[in-house]
């Protein structure tokens, strides 16, 4: 038979740690009291037991010899407790001196007079014992806390040193301020319209945050670089103390320290040093970061002022030399229209048509870079034939041949690229015009692509003068020539224009001396767009 059951609830006893339970306020003040007798207490147990220790041996040691053996608890209670435990023990320890080893034994009557001598030097000893002993005690606190400090200041500005960002660094100088010395910190700077903003804070309640910015302080501290607040003569009803941010030159904002753990008792002159650290190394660190941002326009603007000389001597004589001949061959054609044959005609027209094409290609790598650097390039992608777009630009270069012999290489099987053929047309014109310019007459010109693991390689090799091992990565930055090819025209965009373009295709370009002499120059683009199937649903 089955039992029915109870229709009681059933309650759970949830057992917490006795170190998570509640301790009413009384008893933690008896806690406390308690903790402080400790001290009295073991001093009194020490005394205790060495007396009961001499009192064994009492006939070996003479008076004198017990007396200073008594000092011991004195001194331990002084290192171990401080001052008042080791006057405790140095009473009773003469107390019981005088009671168990003092003629008339377990009387504090004394039968000779010089005892009382004894026991004012013995009070006087022990006195001066725990002095410098607590003393000593203190000064090796003071020393250690001290090195810690020192050492945690270290630390951090070791840190921040490496920072390049003014909140990273101010940030790092509050949590510290808060987590190491537990003063709550926060750095205002000067903001527009002469008024300030908390820049970084931490270890400040949200509604304690408004009372941080009171402008008439802030800007009494901003002004006189001087400290202000509580503890100081300046504002000193505030709750908060403020310290300027100062550097030789100038101020740069106030570091504002809270004092909820000092009210009543004041900064100590400890504590002032490390508030006044902080401050100077926050103080640094903005400079440094303002110092460091300078310098950096200052280096833009220098490189931008050389760009644009070298851009504009570059584009001067570019420009100079096919007007120069365009000129001269129009003069020609018409001073000497009438003795001029046909094949000279056709000559200076040529030349002509050769300045003109000289002159657009330029026009169009400045026009493509200026396009580049603003991110104003836009690609018109559709699927494109490669051996057409080398053949589109071998029929701009093909004056620029002369005598040079081009191969091409070309496989059956090569695919279809998704691809802007219009500017892929002026990457292969710009490599080809490379290699005509800096190959000699009668040379040969190499092209050649291949498809390996859906991506298409387009390489154009030249037998001229090559390039060295360490420039295959500068040659494609803009205005760089290197030192080989000075005596040659040129505005240093080509090859720039041509990474740019092969970068937005989502491809890669590199160079690199051939083994035979000359340069070989490797265009590495994706076979299959997967954006473009992505959009048509391929």
């Amino acid at each position: 038979m089955k039992r029915k059951r109870s229709s009681r609830p059933k309650w759970r006893v949830l057992r917490a740690p006795i170190d998570s339970w509640p301790v009413p306020e009384s008893w933690q003040r008896k806690r406390n009291s308690l903790h402080g007798l400790v001290p009295y207490a073991a001093s009194t147990l020490m005394v205790a037991v060495l007396t009961a220790m001499l009192w064994e041996v009492r006939f070996i040691f003479e008076p004198v010899n017990i007396a200073l053996l008594y000092l011991i608890p004195v001194l331990v209670s002084a290192v171990r407790w401080g001052l008042w435990p080791s006057f405790l023990a140095a009473g009773i320890g003469l107390l019981a001196f005088d009671y168990f080893f003092v003629p008339p034994i377990f009387s504090y009557t004394v039968g000779d007079l010089a005892y009382l001598i004894s026991f004012a030097v013995f009070l006087a000893v022990a006195t001066l014992t725990a002095g410098l002993a607590t003393q000593l005690k203190q000064r090796a606190r003071e020393a250690t806390e001290r090195e810690k400090v020192t050492y945690t200041l270290y630390a951090l500005s070791r840190h921040v040193a490496a920072v390049r960002d003014v909140d990273t660094a101010l940030n790092e100088i509050t949590r510290q301020s808060f987590r190491t010395f537990g003063l709550p910190a926060a750095v205002v700077l000067p903001a527009a319209q002469n008024m300030f903003e908390i820049r970084v804070q931490h270890g400040f309640s949200p509604s304690r945050e408004r009372s941080i910015v009171e402008p008439a302080i802030l800007r009494w501290v901003y002004t006189h670089a001087q400290m202000a607040g509580y503890g100081t003569r300046a504002y000193s009803e505030t709750s908060l103390l403020y310290v300027p941010l100062k550097t030789e030159t100038k101020v740069h904002g106030v570091l504002c320290i809270g004092t909820e753990h000092n009210r009543g008792n004041g900064f100590s002159g400890e504590q002032l040093r490390v508030i006044e650290a902080l401050a100077g190394l926050a103080a640094v660190c903005i400079a440094r970061i303002h110092f460091e941002e300078e310098a950096q326009i200052a280096r833009v603007a220098a490189e931008s002022e050389r760009l644009r000389t070298a851009l504009l001597d570059s584009i001067s004589h570019e420009l100079r030399t096919p007007l120069a001949t365009i000129m001269g061959a129009i003069t020609g054609m018409i001073e000497s229209a009438h003795v001029l044959s046909s094949e000279d005609q056709r000559e200076l027209l040529s030349t002509v048509r050769d300045g003109a094409m000289r002159m657009n290609r330029l026009v169009t790598n400045l026009l493509g870079m200026v396009r580049l650097e603003s991110g104003m390039l836009r690609l018109n992608k559709h699927w494109c034939d490669i051996s057409d777009m080398i053949g589109v630009a071998l029929g701009e270069v093909q004056d620029a041949l002369q005598h040079r012999r081009v191969h091409v290489s070309l496989p059956d099987n090569l695919p279809a690229i998704y691809v802007d053929d219009v500017l892929l047309e002026q990457v292969l014109v710009n490599l080809l015009s490379n290699a005509i310019k800096y190959s000699p007459d009668g040379s040969e010109i190499y092209i050649s692509a291949k498809c390996d693991d859906n991506v298409v390689f387009i390489e154009v090799r030249d037998t001229g003068i090559g390039i060295r091992p360490e420039e295959a990565e500068r040659i494609f930055e803009k205005f760089y020539r290197s030192d080989t090819t000075r005596q040659i025209p040129g505005t240093g965009l080509g090859l720039a224009i041509c990474k740019g373009i092969v970068d937005a295709h989502g491809g890669n370009i590199r160079a690199q001396p051939a083994k035979t002499g000359g340069t070989i120059f490797t265009i590495q683009l994706p076979a299959d767009d997967a954006e473009h199937k992505e959009n048509t649903g391929l």
